[in-house]
């Protein structure tokens, strides 16, 4: 990297914060100028992020990927604050950035005017995201993850309402006890290692003596609970569809992401700390994590099956997302597993992100109690009535339901996997690298479950999802057509055609994707960075 882009690092954590601040001395009567605001500061996030890809993704002499590190201060690791860029952390800014700018469009058109400070906690939340997924020591990941929730439990409550009231208490409750856990779990490990810096840790695990590696596996296992109970993994996600269906439309829509920080972590601290040449704790808690997700998956399906409200089928297609990562880039040393699981993440994250602002367009208008009354009549065997002044040749569709049925079409072919779209590349190229790796012989019975879940999800998830349009979009009803502005309508094609670029060019986001799961899988190349002393180092001011 260049001197300049060096800088470029720390941008997405202090931009938000600056623009966050300054938009809480504005008037709340002039919400246009607080969304233009907010957007731009997006734009230019989204921009960043693009050119820490370009810049991660660039070969370098030894063929490894270039990692840059960024040390406030210019303190040497491990005693300073350093973040940490790669091709994992770059994508997942790039995918915050782009989720946060559909929503900020979605909510212009009414949302950002029916609660106080929506475009300040945005920012806020996009703050403690970027840290999250930028920091290189366990202490600031707590910061961070302490951040974008104190911002998140603000846009839960956006709006107000019985509901969302409810469902936010619960929300912060469980969220406070995830954190009380982060604390214990941050702590024991200090207490075995001394340090928290993530590559300085990742080298003093393998040498800590026999007698303290039960308590290292202990805080490890607390730590990691923590993060479960974030990424929604059964039986620690009962919050999460009754929360995600609670929430404002482009709260639910940014809080896609929330459950994948959960993931991230999970994936980045696994393999770092407990890979393969971890020594004596190689691979420690892998099967634990393989069968949390086939769980999560199980529960996150019946739940799908069982919704009889099109919010809380999408709250469940988000615990399916997150057991299916979880478990699939467990289930496998192999960077080509990996590779998929992300490519799997990105893909299905875009889908529900559009699902959750297009169920608000559906709903609109629609009588809450429709969809139970439709339920109760099918478990009874009763049909719909019929209508006596029906016309046999069918029904003119009007333009706006055309529209949103055509986006409830491409949000549910994602989701289920159907192909050719992403979301069947994304399944194809999980099920080969599971099945490619290993002879059918060596494959154990959970790996076999997880392949034939794999399989079972897109079914289910494609009856249930067609359920619901069914009930939704073809079922009489005397509603007025929804009237739809362009400012709903266009973030959600904007998502849709991040999944259709990944359907037209899959090739190239494989490539990426696959290079960073060999990075995440040679921990080697993160350690010597972070850990590289200052002297060989060429000073730029603050960064390296």
């Amino acid at each position: 990297m260049t001197s300049w882009t060096d800088h470029l690092i720390i941008l997405p954590i202090l931009l938000p914060l600056f623009v966050g601040a300054a938009m809480l001395l504005i008037d709340e009567r002039y919400q246009q100028i607080k969304a233009f605001a907010n957007l731009a500061s997006i734009a230019i996030m989204g921009i960043i992020a693009l050119l820490l890809m370009r810049a991660a993704d660039l070969p370098t002499a030894t063929g490894a990927a270039p990692i840059a590190v960024y040390r406030l201060g210019d303190w040497p690791a491990p005693f300073a604050i350093v973040l940490v860029a790669d091709r994992l952390s770059a994508l997942m800014l790039a995918l915050t950035s782009l989720l946060a700018f559909a929503s900020t469009i979605f909510a212009t058109a009414r949302w950002h005017r029916v609660g106080a400070h929506f475009h300040s906690l945005m920012q806020f939340l996009l703050m403690g995201l970027n840290g999250a997924f930028l920091t290189g020591d366990l202490f600031n990941l707590f910061v961070f993850f302490e951040l974008l929730l104190a911002a998140s439990y603000g846009l839960v409550l956006h709006g107000s309402g019985q509901a969302r009231v409810r469902a936010g208490l619960q929300y912060i409750a469980i969220n406070l006890t995830a954190s009380v856990l982060f604390l214990i779990g941050v702590s024991l490990i200090y207490a075995v290692t001394g340090t928290l810096n993530m590559a300085d840790l990742a080298i003093r695990i393998t040498e800590v003596p026999a007698q303290d590696r039960a308590l290292l596996e202990a805080g490890a296992a607390v730590l990691g609970v923590a993060f479960m109970v974030k990424a929604g993994m059964w039986p620690l996600c009962f919050w999460l569809p009754t929360t995600y269906a609670a929430a404002a439309a482009p709260v639910a829509a940014i809080f896609a992401i929330m459950s994948k920080v959960g993931i991230y972590i999970l994936l980045r601290l696994s393999l770092l700390f407990f890979g393969a040449g971890s020594g004596a704790s190689a691979l420690f808690g892998s099967e634990w994590l393989i069968a949390a997700g086939i769980a999560t998956i199980l529960f996150g399906l019946i739940g799908a099956l069982a919704s009889q409200e099109i919010s809380r089928l999408a709250g469940y297609a988000v615990l399916v997302s997150s057991g299916t990562v979880l478990a699939v880039a467990a289930a496998s040393g192999k960077p080509a597993v990996t590779a998929s699981a992300l490519f799997y993440l990105v893909s299905s994250t875009l889908a529900i992100a559009a699902f959750f602002m297009l169920i608000e367009l559906l709903e609109r208008g629609r009588d809450p109690g429709a969809d139970m009354l439709a339920v109760t009549r099918e478990a009874y065997g009763e049909d719909m009535p019929d209508d006596p002044d029906a016309e046999e040749v069918g029904m003119v569709i009007p333009a706006s339901m055309a529209i949103l049925g055509w986006c409830f079409v491409g949000c549910a072919a994602v989701i289920a996997g159907l192909p050719p779209v992403s979301g069947f590349i994304a399944k194809f190229a999980m099920l080969t690298a599971l099945l490619g790796e290993d002879t059918g012989s060596s494959i154990s019975p959970l790996h076999w479950t997880l392949l034939a879940l794999l399989m079972a999800s897109g079914l289910t998830m494609l009856i249930a999802m067609t359920r619901a349009g069914i009930r939704t979009l073809w079922t009489p009803s005397e509603r007025a057509d929804p009237r739809v502005r362009l400012a709903e309508i266009v973030p959600i094609a904007l998502l849709l055609l991040g999944c259709a670029a990944m359907t037209v060019q899959p090739q190239a986001a494989m490539t990426y994707m696959q290079g960073a799961a060999n990075s995440l899988h040679a921990p080697a190349a993160y350690t010597d960075s972070v850990l590289a002393p200052v002297a060989t180092r060429v000073k730029t001011g603050g960064g390296s």
